[in-house]
């Protein structure tokens, strides 16, 4: 079987290595299910492209255990799963099935999303194991071990990952090493491929003195940035393919447009009413302060999919992402592993910051690892600052803040304020500025009117709340302005009789 030999005759003892234990998770799976019971979910992509080439070879090696197999082979039985999708470069599509033309495969084309399709294909297909191309570092991979029953909510199946300890140099010196074909799209530049919507030329493969050539993927020096890629692909003109910037825009793009923040609080504690979240309209009064604006804050459960998933939907909307709760020594604090998985990285020890933790809790730190000091690997800076014991941790546009009360998030605040100038990473905008209406009129008596002033004046936020303290209908008016603001309040009162509304500090 050429696989087996190039590897065999191959002089890289850890690629050796490394496919005598993913041949032997294969064959370990094909002993405990017949081929019936297994299928291989193939997406055109690096990853699963050599999980293709080692089933075969541990297909073969299985066979030949057996000695019912002699030479080579074409024929691949094991049951093949690929979810087409519109959104796919069509680079991928052509690959999958020319792949699956040249090596006989059975495949099963799935037009539903992955967790829908799974479901219906294994209601009609006696399936109970699923080979992945997973590898750690891959947004799916927390957790998983090489054999992994489903996760729950969805169909039961065991996913087996053949690759899971392999890095992004393994994939490479195997597909080199065997030869092996690959999607075009690899050697033009592109590292980690989702959808066409996501997914651009790694920067760091450019080509000198061009904004639109590219290396190979194999020659991406720092395996850890696979997927420096992986960001929304941006609008363009003239031709030339755009370029991410592998982290956050400069703040000179931003010195005549809005600025924007998210706000994510981890905590059940929160959200079963037991404790009262003081931290988020805290840093919403502060961004304000510096003139940015508040696109969200959010709360959401101390599990890892819960951080990442809305850790992923924000920090594409926003500018800068700030995120507490969920960070200390307790298994349910996953704050740092649910943004780990949002980017698609791993986690890694950090040597630097486990010194600050051993310095703060000396003899109390047991073992060579502490759990606490692991961080999202390729993303993360350490921001230091002598009022602070512990540096604030900063994942791209994320800014991870430890504070549990408003005492430490001032400071902390104050500290990331400092910093952020000194590293021209801050754009202070003009403040935004309120003023308060309150009435004793009902919410039904001002509702048309007030509806047509938000229309006369677009550029403040004109909104209405009660406050028990006063029994009063409160109206706000916030922008930059402090001119627009008093001709809003002016154009209220023209609206109702003389004395209806109350000017309020």
């Amino acid at each position: 079987m050429e696989i087996d030999r190039a590897i065999r005759e191959c002089d890289d003892r850890r690629l050796q290595t490394k496919y005598k234990n993913a041949t032997y998770v294969v064959q370990r799976a094909l002993t405990l299910y017949s081929i019936e019971e297994v299928a291989f979910s193939f997406n055109g992509g690096k990853d699963s492209t050599v999980l293709l080439h080692i089933l075969r070879a541990g297909y073969f090696l299985h066979k030949k255990g057996q000695n019912s197999v002699n030479g080579d082979f074409q024929d691949f039985p094991i049951r093949t799963i690929y979810f087409e999708s519109p959104c796919a470069f069509p680079e991928i599509n052509s690959f999958t099935y020319d792949t699956a033309a040249t090596y006989g495969l059975q495949i099963d084309t799935i037009s539903l999303d992955f967790k829908s399709g799974l479901e219906a294909l294994l209601k009609e297909k006696p399936i109970r194991a699923i080979f992945l191309g997973v590898r750690i570092g891959d947004p799916t991979a927390v957790g998983q071990e090489q054999f992994s029953p489903s996760s729950p909510g969805w169909p039961p199946f065991m996913r087996v990952n053949p690759i899971l300890d392999w890095s992004y140099r393994d994939v490479w010196a195997f597909l080199l090493t065997c030869k092996a074909n690959y999607c075009s799209l690899y050697d033009q530049g592109y590292t980690s491929i989702g959808s066409i919507h996501d997914t651009v030329p790694n920067s760091l493969l450019c080509v000198s003195n061009s904004s639109y050539k590219f290396k190979p993927a194999y020659l991406l020096a720092d395996g850890r940035l696979e997927r420096a890629g992986r960001a929304k692909r941006p609008s363009y003109t003239g031709g030339q393919l755009p370029v991410d910037s592998n982290g956050l825009t400069g703040v000179d793009s931003h010195k005549n447009s809005m600025l924007t923040a998210s706000i994510i609080a981890v905590g059940d504690e929160i959200l079963f009413g037991i404790v009262e979240d003081q931290l988020g309209p805290y840093l919403c009064r502060k961004l304000h302060s510096i003139g940015w604006s508040v696109f969200k804050l959010s709360v959401v459960h101390n599990n890892i999919d819960s951080v990442a998933e809305e850790v992923e939907r924000q920090k594409s909307k926003s500018d800068m992402v700030f995120i507490y709760g969920g960070v200390g020594p307790l298994h349910s604090d996953v704050t740092i592993a649910g943004i780990a998985k949002a980017f698609g990285v791993r986690l890694a020890p950090d040597e630097e910051f486990e010194e600050y933790l051993r310095h703060i809790i000396g003899d109390q730190c047991t073992g060579d690892r502490n759990e606490m000091a692991q961080l999202p690997e390729g993303i993360t800076e350490l921001w230091h600052h002598d009022k602070l014991s512990v540096p604030l941790i900063k994942c791209q546009n994320v800014i991870i803040l430890s504070a549990t009360n408003v005492s430490e998030l001032e400071k902390q605040w104050d500290c990331w304020i400092e910093l952020a100038k000194s590293s021209d990473l801050l754009a202070l905008l003009e403040p935004y500025v309120s003023k308060h209406a309150a009435t004793n009129l009902s919410d039904v008596e001002i509702a048309q009117p007030l509806s047509k002033l938000c229309l006369e004046f677009p550029d403040l936020y004109i909104g209405c709340y009660r406050k028990a303290r006063y029994g009063s209908l409160i109206v706000s008016f916030k922008g930059k302005d402090l001119a627009r603001i008093d001709s809003a309040i002016t154009a209220l009162h023209k609206k109702f009789q003389p004395g209806a509304f109350i000017e309020m500090n």
